[in-house]
């Protein structure tokens, strides 16, 4: 798998200089890769728009011809023609093309198993998210988190037939290949045939604002050998398709950009521009009677705005069972600066306890070298979560001391339902070698300032609806 990645990653560095950024460099990856493995598994390709006839070309006749074979399978029905929607050619050089369809051309990639091609895909979606500024980093949450999350959640397409798994904000699939990765995990990938077909075919579900996240997703997930249902569109101002599922795993965009105002929705409750909030609100909507949900939220959606109104509803609806505080630094080097927790609910019983666990205080912060997130940042949480994925398991209250403390529904209603709780004294914050980096701190405080424009916006709007009445 290293080697795979190393080769194609390597290649990269040639092509920036043709102005190819790392983004453009993976999605140009996706075409040739998925054509690749069509014409090694002998599947239907319009004639005369396939690998081998790529692959014979060069000079500008092979540019020309590449640009119109991306136009052409863009038309195409199916998975085929998702791959290719509005797909351009990124290429000048025809001579960079050449090269890339020849490095590519040298592995039998239907030959590696499973784990290697899909992990060699997801290896340099991780190289894009970390190293470009217009890579995939805001669309990419660290595997070790999704992989925690799925372990807690356990998404187990075997409980009924009609068992569907959602992410209503995709970016590359990363949730999606996570809770299928758990399935293999726990079943060694034996299933029976009429469970197997199910699972490739008719399980994942997402949807996506941009094309290019998107694309990387579909393709991602068939390098697991899935099949998934993605949907191009906005998920917090469109109305929602009927479909409804079993589990939700989702890590909505940080920050407020785009979100000017209110989603104009019947199904939300309560009215505000922050977007956080209204996936939350969205995924209220989708969630099955019984279903379950990890989300992952910034603190600030835990306490500010109108954070307090939109929970009183969820856990009138849900039981908010888990709050995860995550360590500082969890999404080094994506989105340095922001502190983030992930809640977990169940839709259909009213809420009587919310058990938090702090891994955040005393925790030496993430860093992209020196301490990357690892499984073990994790393990005394998932201990203290339990087997049973509805939060049900017994638990044992800490105390001040402990980092996992029960809340009981009242304490938080005299909170006006605001879930910024903490106890243990952070005495690292106090510690000069402890403190965050410059960028770090700068990048919390723009996360904080976006959270107050947001207030902001909606006083902004409360006057102008008075000034409307009274006029």
């Amino acid at each position: 798998m290293s080697d795979v990645v190393g080769k194609l990653w390597g290649f990269c560095h040639t092509l920036r200089h043709d102005g190819i950024d790392y983004g453009d460099y993976i999605e140009q990856i996706t075409y040739l890769l998925f054509l690749k493995m069509a014409d090694e598994r002998g599947v239907e390709i319009p004639k005369g728009w396939d690998w081998r006839t790529l692959s014979r070309k060069s000079g500008t006749e092979l540019t020309e011809y590449y640009a119109d074979l991306l136009r052409r399978l863009g038309k195409e029905p199916n998975l085929l023609g998702d791959i290719y929607a509005g797909a351009q050619s990124r290429f000048n050089n025809p001579v960079n093309l050449k090269k890339l369809i020849g490095v590519i051309d040298e592995t039998e990639w239907t030959a590696l198993d499973v784990d290697v091609k899909a992990n060699a895909y997801e290896g340099l979606l991780e190289r894009a998210a970390s190293e470009g500024k217009k890579g995939a980093g805001q669309y990419f949450t660290p595997r070790v988190l999704i992989q925690s999350i799925a372990r807690c959640l356990k998404p187990d397409p075997r409980q009924h037939r009609d068992f569907k798994i959602y992410d209503p904000s995709c970016g590359t699939g990363g949730f999606l290949v996570g809770a299928y990765e758990w399935l293999v995990d726990v079943t060694g990938g034996a299933l029976d045939r009429e469970t197997a077909k199910r699972v490739r075919r008719s399980t994942y579900y997402g949807q996506e604002l941009v094309a290019r996240p998107r694309r990387l997703a579909l393709m991602n997930l068939y390098l697991h050998g899935i099949e998934p249902i993605i949907a191009l569109g906005d998920t917090i101002y469109e109305t929602p398709t009927s479909e409804r599922f079993d589990v939700v795993l989702a890590n909505p965009p940080f920050g407020t950009r785009g979100a000017n105002q209110a989603p104009d929705r019947e199904d939300f409750t309560i009215a505000t521009s922050n977007k956080q909030l209204n996936f939350l609100q969205h995924i209220l909507t989708v969630m099955k009677p019984g279903a379950r949900a990890g989300v992952v939220l910034p603190d600030n959606c835990l306490f500010e705005g109108k954070a307090g109104e939109v929970f009183e509803i969820l856990m009138q609806d849900c039981t908010l069972h888990t709050v995860l505080r995550l360590p500082r630094g969890t999404f080094t080097p994506y989105s340095q600066g922001v502190k983030a927790n992930v809640i977990f609910f169940q839709k259909g019983y009213p809420t009587e306890h919310v058990w938090i666990f702090d891994a955040r205080s005393n925790v030496p912060g993430i860093t992209k070298k020196d301490r990357p997130l690892t499984p073990a940042h994790f393990t005394e949480f998932e201990k203290a979560y339990g087997t049973e994925p509805n939060g049900r398991s017994k638990r044992t209250d800490t105390g001040e001391a402990g980092r996992f403390r029960r809340f009981h529904i009242d304490e938080i209603k005299a909170r006006d339902y605001k879930l910024d709780i903490t106890w243990l004294k952070d005495e690292s914050l106090e510690d000069p070698d402890e403190l965050p980096e410059p960028q770090d701190l700068a990048a919390e405080a723009i996360t904080e300032l976006e959270a107050v424009v947001d207030d902001l916006r909606e006083i902004v709007t409360l006057i102008e609806k008075e000034e409307m009445v009274t006029a």
